[in-house]
C-alpha cells in the first residue's frame, strides 16, 4: 500500500509503498476513504508523543470500509462503513469497565501507538468495542471532521464541563478544536465569545456562530470577555494549547466557572503559570479533556441532527495523499481557517 512515513522525527516524510497490514485478532484492517490533518500529527511528529516508535505513519483522523476481519471479531462485517475514536479503550480495564474508554490503561491510538491513517489501509484494534458505524446521511469527508477535533470538543463542552442553554462559553483559538466548539456550543444553546490571533478565523468563527470574536493581537482578552459576559463566562476552552491562552482562559471565568484544558502544551510550555489565589476564591473548576468514548457517539449524532449542524463548514480544504509530506511539517503555522482533509478518491 502507499504511505506516508517518517523514520526520524522532525525529519523528512515520504509517500512509500510499504506492505499491507494484517488485522490483530481483535482488530479489523479498513480501507481508508477520508482522513483529517490535525495538529496533534504535527505533535507526533515533532518527537512530543512518548508512544510513538519510529518508523511511523502518522493519522487519526480516519473513516473508511472494512476490507478485512480479525479471527475474534463478532460485531462487525466486511464493505461496514465505519470510524473510530482517536482514543480506544481495550474494553476490559476498570476505566473502560466504568465506561471511560478513552482513559484506558492500555489504549490503542491510531496514529499514535500504530501506524495510522495517512495510508491506503490501517489496521485497528479492539474493534468491537470501538468501531462506530457511520450513519447512511454522512459522507467520507464529514466523517473524518469529527475525531479528534469534533468529538474532543463536544465532550468537553457537553460532559466535562456540562454546558447549559444560555451560559456564556469563551473559546481560545480558532482551529479545529475552537471552531468544532461553537458550532457545539450553539447547538448547546450557549453564546459564544472566540478568541483569535488572525483576522481570518475570527471571521470563519463568526460565520459559524460565534456571537463576539476577539482579535488577540489587539485588545486585553480576559478584561474584554469579562465586559461582553457581564462578569465572566461559565465555561471558557483552551482549544489552542499555549500559556497566554491558558491564563486568559482562567482569567475569563466568573465564579464558580470552569476551564476546559483540551490544547497540548508541549515543553518548554508544559507547566503554565497559574493563579492558584483565583482559583480556590472563585471556586473554579480546571478540567482536562481527552477525546471521546465509542458509546457517546448516538447522542452526538443526535445533537448534529437537533442542532442543524453542517460538518462540511468546518472543511477549509481537500487534499490527495501525496500532498501530506508537505503540508504536516507546516501544520503549527498554517492560518487556513478550517479542517484539511485527506480524500483518498483524489
Amino acid at each position: 500500500m502507499k504511505a506516508v512515513l517518517y523514520e526520524e522525527f522532525r525529519g523528512r516524510l515520504t509517500l512509500q509503498k510499504v506492505p499491507d497490514p494484517e488485522p490483530p485478532e481483535h482488530g479489523v484492517v479498513l480501507a481508508v476513504r477520508a482522513s483529517g490533518l490535525c495538529l496533534s500529527d504535527w505533535h507526533g511528529w515533532m518527537g512530543h508523543d512518548p508512544d510513538i516508535h519510529l518508523p511511523h505513519v502518522p493519522g487519526h483522523e480516519l473513516a473508511g470500509t472494512i476490507v478485512a476481519l480479525g479471527k475474534g471479531i463478532r460485531r462487525w462485517e466486511l464493505g461496514q462503513r465505519v470510524t473510530v475514536p482517536f482514543v480506544s479503550g481495550c474494553g476490559h480495564c476498570v476505566y473502560c469497565r466504568e465506561g471511560n474508554q478513552q482513559v484506558c490503561n492500555h489504549q490503542f491510538q491510531p496514529g499514535f501507538t500504530a501506524w495510522g491513517s495517512f495510508a491506503e489501509y490501517v489496521a485497528i484494534s479492539y474493534a468491537d468495542t470501538n468501531l462506530i458505524e457511520i450513519p447512511e446521511r454522512y459522507d467520507f469527508i464529514e466523517t473524518a471532521t469529527l475525531g479528534c477535533r469534533f468529538i474532543t470538543a463536544y465532550r468537553a463542552l457537553a460532559d466535562r464541563a456540562q454546558l447549559q442553554p444560555g451560559q456564556w462559553v469563551a473559546v481560545h483559538g480558532c482551529g479545529g478544536v475552537g471552531l468544532s466548539s461553537i458550532l457545539i456550543a450553539k447547538a448547546l444553546g450557549a453564546q459564544v465569545v472566540a478568541i483569535d490571533i488572525t483576522d481570518k478565523k475570527c471571521n470563519k468563527a463568526l460565520e459559524l456562530g460565534a456571537d463576539r470574536a476577539i482579535h488577540a493581537g489587539t485588545t486585553e482578552v480576559a478584561g474584554e470577555i469579562l465586559e461582553i459576559s457581564r462578569g465572566g463566562v461559565h465555561v471558557s476552552i483552551d482549544a489552542l494549547g499555549h500559556p497566554n491562552t491558558c491564563l486568559n482562559s482562567i482569567n475569563c471565568l466568573r465564579k464558580l466557572g470552569k476551564h476546559l484544558q483540551v490544547g497540548l502544551l508541549p515543553d518548554p510550555n508544559s507547566y503554565p503559570k497559574i493563579p492558584f489565589s483565583k482559583i480556590i476564591a472563585n471556586e473554579l473548576q480546571i478540567l482536562g479533556s481527552h477525546g471521546m468514548q465509542a458509546h457517546r457517539y448516538p447522542e452526538l449524532f443526535r445533537l448534529l441532527e437537533k442542532g442543524k449542524i453542517d460538518l462540511h463548514q468546518l472543511i477549509a480544504d481537500k487534499v490527495a495523499l501525496e500532498q501530506v509530506p508537505d503540508l504536516l511539517p507546516k501544520l503549527n503555522v498554517s492560518d487556513r481557517a478550517g479542517i484539511t482533509v485527506i480524500n483518498m478518491d483524489f
